[in-house]
């Protein structure tokens, strides 16, 4: 093998290499925000006087808020972190669709607390902890979403 061939060879590997990694440049900072709204979040009220720390130990008996606390702190925290630290484009896609799923969870969570149940008595009402939470989750999918789709898939 030539010296020219390799070289060749060589670019082309770092060219895939780099084509597999993200750079979410400012976004990173307002992804950040949001993770710690979420954070935040979890010490206010969510479920009547329940707090969401509460609804994530499974203190609360509803069950919606309690999936959006997991796909929120699973996937807008934990993932969200993991993310940034190894900035690979499939995890993008990974965070995308989760915050998705916890975003329409999270939405339908704050609708069941409003609604009445079964007995015609109103519900306990959405605390302002589920409602930054809800919008921090949201403004986490905006954001990876806008990542993920930035560049075209390239393997």
């Amino acid at each position: 093998m030539s010296d020219e061939e390799y070289l060749r060879k060589e670019i082309d590997s770092v060219g895939q290499q780099a084509a597999k990694r993200i750079d979410p440049g400012t976004g990173a900072l307002t992804i950040a925000i949001a993770v710690l709204a979420l954070l935040v979040s979890l010490v206010l009220p969510w479920v009547g006087e329940k707090t969401g720390l509460s609804v994530v130990l499974g203190e609360s008996e509803t069950f919606l808020p309690r999936v959006f606390s997991f796909l929120a702190l699973g996937i807008g925290v934990l993932g969200s972190g993991i993310t940034l630290a190894v900035r690979r484009w499939t995890l993008t896609w990974v965070c995308s669709l989760g915050l998705f799923a916890g975003a329409v969870t999270g939405v339908l969570s704050i609708w069941t607390q409003q609604t009445t149940t079964s007995n015609k008595t109103i519900g306990p009402g959405p605390g302002i902890g589920l409602i930054i939470a809800v919008l921090a989750v949201i403004v986490l999918l905006v954001k990876w979403v806008k990542i993920a789709a930035s560049r075209p898939p390239q393997l």
